[in-house]
């Protein structure tokens, strides 16, 4: 079960049915987008046109995230509303055909999703370092977990899950395309877009939806260094991020399925502290510069936290400071620990998670 709140839940399920199909085991998955089952109760969808998770997807893209934690209140709150109409429409899609295993990829509706199946085994993967409680990832209920931190093994723990019922991976799901050993001349590769061969270069990425965050970073930077701005979804901030004079060497791109390739490029990442983009990053050895305020999702929060404690990069309060963030970053005793550190991370979740799942299985 994925949703499309984000880009991170549907590419966690795609990575994970690639790698389970690679791996040829017999097993029928299935890939199913919970807004289209839920929207009947979509009251976004019924008053504006646009569905819940477009939505969200927006306030990502326009940056309209001050006040997040309040919004997630209340959108919890219209959660709970609606669960007995969620658990019906659930239980009347099970007809036509129940699963051995459910697994869910997604946060907030997973009380529903129990209820809905309470005969059948339930595992939530979480797609973030760790829980925003109450009632984001974990519920008090008869199922298991992957997590993909230690933070997020105690949480559970600490709610009651008994230890076997708690798995623990050496990270977030990632797409195979990130562990192919593929050699590149990053001197010819970057002179191909117009980037200079030698430069320190930075990859800049927001999410699907972009953010309007990459044009103020590529106003104010003043630094030794070239960037790679990839826009997502959004033509309108790669468009004027392509007319802006800069005073060093950037590349503007827009949706791209290729961001290993421009990561085999770079030498660290700016961006917000997601989950997924912080650990493609530094699953491709990059140091990482993210920013954690007010504005910052609250599920995101402890993302940058974890960046601190793992010391593999550098958080900002805001990105008016980048030059003094690629100060630090680029300083070259502080970007050879943090590249050390990340390169000793191994995350290699998508690969341990299907044995995972393996054993929940022959256990039914």
């Amino acid at each position: 079960m994925y949703f499309d709140a984000g880009g991170g839940h549907r590419s966690a399920a795609n990575a994970l049915s690639a790698v389970i199909e690679q791996q040829k085991r017999p097993w029928n998955i299935r890939l199913i987008n919970l807004q289209e089952i839920l929207d009947p109760l979509d009251i976004f969808r019924k008053y504006t046109g646009i569905r819940m998770q477009d939505v969200y997807n927006l306030l990502l893209k326009k940056g309209w995230t001050l006040g997040s934690p309040q919004m997630t209140v209340l959108m919890h709150g219209l959660i709970r509303l609606y669960h007995p109409s969620q658990v019906r429409l659930l239980k009347k899609f099970w007809e036509g055909g129940k699963p051995d295993l459910l697994v869910s990829l997604i946060p907030n509706f997973n009380r529903a999703l129990r209820e809905s199946l309470p005969d059948r085994r339930m595992v939530t993967i979480l797609t973030d370092l760790a829980d925003y409680p109450p009632h984001f990832w974990m519920e008090r209920q008869d199922q298991f977990f992957i997590c993909g931190t230690e933070k997020a093994v105690e949480q559970a723990q600490a709610m009651g899950h008994p230890p076997e019922r708690v798995f623990r991976t050496s990270g977030m799901i990632l797409r195979p395309k990130f562990y192919d050993p593929t050699e590149v001349d990053r001197g010819v590769e970057r002179a191909k877009l117009g980037l200079k061969p030698d430069l320190p270069t930075g990859l800049v990425l927001f999410g699907g939806e972009g953010s309007a965050t990459m044009l103020e970073i590529a106003r104010s930077v003043n630094a030794d260094a070239q960037f790679i701005f990839i826009c997502g979804k959004n033509a309108k901030l790669a468009e004027r991020l392509r007319k802006l004079t800069t005073s060093y060497p950037k590349c503007v791109e827009g949706f791209t399925s290729e961001i290993p390739y421009y990561m085999r490029l770079s030498d660290f990442f700016i961006g917000k502290p997601g989950p997924g983009s912080i650990s493609e990053a530094l699953a491709m050895g990059l140091p990482v510069m993210v920013e954690q305020n007010a504005w910052t999702l609250p599920q995101e929060r402890f993302n940058a936290d974890w960046v601190r404690d793992k010391q593999v990069g550098v958080v900002l309060h805001s990105f008016r400071d980048v030059n003094h963030g690629l100060k630090t970053l680029l300083d070259p005793l502080n970007f050879s620990g943090f590249r050390n550190n990340a390169t000793a991370l191994q995350n290699r979740a998508v690969f341990e998670i299907p044995e995972i799942l393996n054993g929940l299985l022959d256990a039914v």
